[in-house]
């Protein structure tokens, strides 16, 4: 009996063995230099300065490239803004969104909402926050809402946590 489970796993063994290996398809339309230095997924990216803790990126797909300094999200994008005191005081969603790695300035793309403490909310389908200068701006169709009015125009700039702003065409009003 023992001799023949011992043939019986010997003859399993060396038959698994001649088996044709399988091999993986390889895509040569894609080329080496399309692809990301670094990938991550379900990720967080913290911007730091001498201060603390600025922003906290979230993203379902990060990209990094070298070589176009830029980094991508996709997947979903939300940014969490911190004041000097590291509190959160805005956060921003989108669809997308772009790094540029030399400045650190932000794009956000597609549905993009910011909404800040004092629950200000900005809608518009892109904007950008230019690192070194802690606003944010664009020059696209944007509506603002507070408790107290309604805003939509073109062109705006504010401040990252949304307390300063300025519509810069004005075509709609409300106030409640």
């Amino acid at each position: 009996m023992r001799t023949f489970v011992l043939l019986f796993f010997s003859l399993i063994f060396f038959a698994g063995c001649n088996q044709e290996k399988i091999k993986p398809e390889v895509n040569t339309e894609v080329k080496p230099a399309d692809l990301p230095d670094q990938e991550s997924w379900d990720s967080e990216v913290m911007l730091i300065d001498t201060t603390g803790l600025r922003t906290l990126i979230t993203s379902g797909h990060i990209r990094v490239y070298y070589k176009n300094k830029e980094t991508l999200f996709e997947k979903g994008l939300k940014v969490d803004f911190y004041n000097e005191q590291r509190l959160k005081t805005t956060t921003l969603t989108a669809d997308r969104g772009r790094i540029d790695d030399e400045t650190k300035d932000l794009y956000a793309y597609g549905n993009v909402v910011a909404v800040n403490d004092s629950g200000v909310v900005l809608k518009s389908d892109e904007l950008i926050w230019r690192n070194n200068e802690a606003k944010i701006r664009t020059d696209k169709f944007v509506t603002i809402t507070s408790k107290y009015e309604s805003i939509q125009g073109y062109g705006f700039e504010s401040d990252q946590h949304i307390r300063n702003y300025v519509i810069y065409k004005i075509n709609y009003i409300t106030t409640f």
